[in-house]
C-alpha cells in the first residue's frame, strides 16, 4: 500500500483533497502497489498511525508552490498558487517516514517539499536566474507537447538512478518554475541538468529507498522504460517494507 497525500483545492464553496490520476495509475500500473490517497489535514491525520499502514509514500506534484516562509524565501508573486494545507502535512511527514523506514518517492511539488523538509531551499523563478534554463512548459502547447523529453540530464556515477537506469545520461520532460537553491544537508545529488540545476537527489540517512526527481516520470509511465523501472524499483522497496510490516 503506498500512501499518496492529496492537494486541498477549493471546487466552488467546497473545499476538495485530491491527487492526480496520472500519479494514482503509475502507482498501480507502474510500482504494482495499492494506492491510498491521504488527506491533507496535518498532523490531525495522526503521523505514526499513518507510518505504520503504509508501505511507502509518493509525494507528486501539484500546480501549488511550496510557500516561501518554509525556507525563509522571499514573498511569493501575487496570484502565485500555495497550499498551505498540504504543506502542513507533508513537510513534518516526510522526514519521519524516512526515519521510519518507509520508502519514498518524491516528483516536482514532491522534490521540492523532500529539499525543505530537510532544511533546503528553492530558487521561485528559474528561468530570472542569471545563466539558468527557463524549465517551463509551454501552456499554449496540447499535453503530449507539455511533457514531451525537453532537455538531458547527467546522472551521477555510483548513484541510484544511474543504477536503474543503465546510462549515463536521459532525457526527461520539463514542467516547473521553482527549482533547488540550496541542497539540503543529507542530501547527495543525483542528477543535473545542463546548467547545473539539481534534477534529482537521494536522502542519505534514508534506510530503504528515498529518493526524489524534479521531471514527471508518472507522465505515461508505461510508455517509458525508465519511469518503469523507477517505479518498479519504488514498488520494490515497499514490497520489502509490507513483509516487515506484516511480519
Amino acid at each position: 500500500m503506498i500512501g499518496i497525500p492529496a492537494d486541498r483545492r477549493m471546487l466552488g464553496a467546497h473545499p476538495f483533497h485530491g491527487v492526480g490520476e496520472k500519479y494514482i495509475r503509475a502507482v498501480v500500473d507502474a510500482a504494482g502497489a495499492l494506492p491510498l490517497l491521504i488527506p491533507a489535514l496535518g498532523d490531525e491525520i495522526g503521523y505514526d498511525e499513518l507510518l505504520g499502514h503504509v508501505d511507502g509514500i509518493l509525494f507528486t506534484g501539484s500546480p501549488s508552490n511550496v510557500e516561501p516562509r518554509h525556507y525563509a524565501g522571499e514573498p511569493s508573486e501575487p496570484g502565485t498558487k500555495h497550499d498551505p494545507e498540504r504543506d502542513a502535512t507533508t513537510l513534518p511527514l516526510i522526514p519521519r517516514a524516512v526515519d521510519a523506514g518507509v520508502p519514498v518517492l518524491g516528483i516536482c511539488r514532491g522534490f521540492q517539499e523532500m529539499n525543505v523538509a530537510f532544511g533546503g531551499t528553492l530558487w521561485q523563478k528559474l528561468q530570472e536566474q542569471p545563466g539558468l534554463l527557463d524549465h517551463r512548459e509551454d501552456l499554449s502547447q496540447p499535453l503530449d507537447a507539455q511533457y514531451a523529453p525537453a532537455h538531458e540530464v547527467t546522472l551521477v556515477e555510483g548513484g541510484m538512478l544511474r543504477g536503474i537506469a543503465g546510462v549515463d545520461r536521459l532525457w526527461v520532460n520539463s514542467l516547473h518554475s521553482q527549482g533547488v537553491r540550496e541542497l539540503a544537508p543529507g542530501l547527495t545529488i543525483e542528477a543535473r541538468a545542463p546548467d547545473g540545476v539539481v534534477e534529482a537527489f537521494r536522502v542519505d540517512r534514508a534506510p530503504r529507498f528515498a529518493l526524489a526527481v524534479q521531471w514527471h516520470p508518472e507522465w505515461q509511465v508505461m510508455g517509458n522504460s525508465f519511469s518503469r523501472a523507477l517505479f518498479a524499483a519504488f514498488g520494490a522497496a515497499s514490497a520489502g517494507r509490507a513483509e516487515v510490516r506484516q511480519g
